[in-house]
């Protein structure tokens, strides 16, 4: 919880101190030019939209515009917009007591209004922190009006007041977000009669709730994402209230393979260790199945796909050390082998794919070995390790630690170059070193220059 600093608490004291009121739109871009200008990065943790998304967004927010991020699942809209929230300023005043946090200078609602006429300068003062300025909602079918908007509150009726007194109104998440940011997720689920609702909001920026026409002068800035898929099938944003978003926005898949290799190792909660070279090929699978026939293209692959997939595999590597009573999990390319099993009801397979989602998902896994090794090792003469197998075996598996696996290898120039070229040089934990050894293992059996058998319990001997 931030702590409030030592700032003005009487609206005298703020008109003392110089504080100027600017609209949140004002304050999100002066902040945002601020940023640019300073050579600031206004978006952290956002990965693979610096030459594409982020340019066109803050075109939009410079403008002032209300937006709509649209774009398949898995595509960073949410944190985008949630990032929002860092272009405001870090703290800002309001009538302390206020139902939806007015500015001390511009009270907009009948109690506020009678207080400040009452207290004058005295009229106290609070600080809210520009976390507490960003509302999120995500659009279900039972969205109600009331819940955007607002609704009679029997109880104030029921303590006498009339049912054509404003005050009787209980405000819902869009004026109580005031002078501050909403975010409506997948608004294309929202039922278009709660769209409706959102019409004046957003053109005449007032409120009506059941009967009551209350001029409310609300300063927000809506956004909202929205998936093509629904956009164009299971639901719509009916046309009156897209044409008051000032700028749509597509969003997209990291566009090259370190971007996304990026966002992996960002966004993945390892409980192991897991090379560069096994997030790559991670990474390298999820943009295959983006390119699939065989994967439902509208239905997206999303980059959570990505980000459990590397979860799963730091989870193979801890379970076998657990297993064979290795100090320190890494992982291996054998802990790939349960991302196809544990992650298949993620993915949404094309109709007429039925039954080949387990060829497929191996194929493709398979492939993105191959290109992962072959663009790693490249220059390595790899010959020179395949003869060296081919009269002593390796044994490799899920339950062959990795001190074991090293003591297999053969004693050849090209392991040196392989670990170098992975990252597994001058460290005495066999771990790396294993790792590097069975891509390259794995790679010579990709191209037919080893064989390999499986046994019952899992492990895998290579061979010429």
């Amino acid at each position: 919880m931030p702590v409030t600093p030592d700032l003005p608490r009487t609206v005298g004291a703020l008109r003392a101190s110089g504080h100027l009121q600017r609209p949140v739109k004002h304050e999100i871009r002066d902040n945002l030019l601020a940023a640019l200008r300073e050579g600031r990065d206004p978006w952290p943790g956002i990965v693979g939209f610096d030459d594409t998304v982020v340019p066109q967004l803050e075109r939009a927010l410079i403008a002032g515009h209300d937006l709509v991020l649209l774009g398949e699942r898995g595509q960073g809209k949410t944190r985008l917009l949630r990032s929002l929230a860092g272009l405001l300023d870090e703290w800002t005043p309001v009538i302390e007591g206020s139902e939806i946090g007015e500015h001390p200078y511009e009270p907009i609602v009948p109690a506020s209004i009678r207080r400040a006429a009452d207290l004058g300068d005295d009229l106290p003062v609070a600080w809210v922190h520009r976390d507490h300025r960003y509302t999120e909602k995500l659009a279900t079918p039972d969205t109600s009006v009331a819940d955007l908007i607002g609704d009679v509150d029997p109880v104030k009726v029921a303590e006498g007041r009339s049912l054509g007194d404003p005050e009787t109104i209980h405000f819902g998440l869009v004026p109580r977000s005031h002078r501050g940011i909403v975010a409506i997720n997948e608004l294309p689920d929202l039922a278009e009669r709660i769209q409706v609702a959102l019409l004046n909001v957003m053109e005449e920026r007032d409120i009506q709730v059941r009967g009551y026409t209350l001029r409310l002068p609300l300063d927000v800035l809506l956004v909202a994402s929205a998936n093509p898929e629904d956009y164009t099938n299971r639901g719509r944003i009916i046309t009156p209230l897209k044409d008051r978003f000032g700028a749509e926005v597509r969003t997209h898949y990291p566009l090259e393979l370190a971007p996304e290799v990026e966002l992996v190792a960002q966004e993945a909660d390892l409980v192991a260790e897991v090379p560069r070279h096994l997030l790559e090929v991670v990474a390298r699978f999820t943009r295959h199945l983006r390119d699939s026939s065989a994967v439902d293209q509208g239905s997206g692959v999303s980059a959570r796909f990505a980000v459990a997939a590397a979860e799963t595999v730091a989870a193979a590597a801890l379970r076998r050390a657990a297993l064979t009573g290795e100090e320190t999990p890494y992982a291996r390319p054998v802990d790939l082998e349960s991302v196809p099993a544990v992650l298949r009801g993620k993915i949404e397979f094309a109709s007429g794919e039925e039954g080949r989602e387990d060829e497929v998902l191996e194929h493709l896994l398979r492939r993105a070995t191959a290109d992962t090794a072959r663009f790693a090792l490249r220059g390595v003469d790899l010959d020179e390790l395949a003869v060296a197998v081919s009269t002593r075996p390796v044994r490799t598996g899920e339950r062959i630690p990795a001190k074991d696996v090293v003591a297999a290898l053969p004693q050849v120039d090209a392991l040196t170059e392989i670990a170098a070229k992975l990252g597994a040089s001058g460290t005495e934990d066999p771990g790396p070193m294993a790792s590097a050894a069975e891509l390259a293992l794995e790679y010579l059996f990709l191209t037919r220059k080893l064989a390999k058998d499986s046994s019952d319990d899992g492990d895998t001997v290579s061979y010429g």
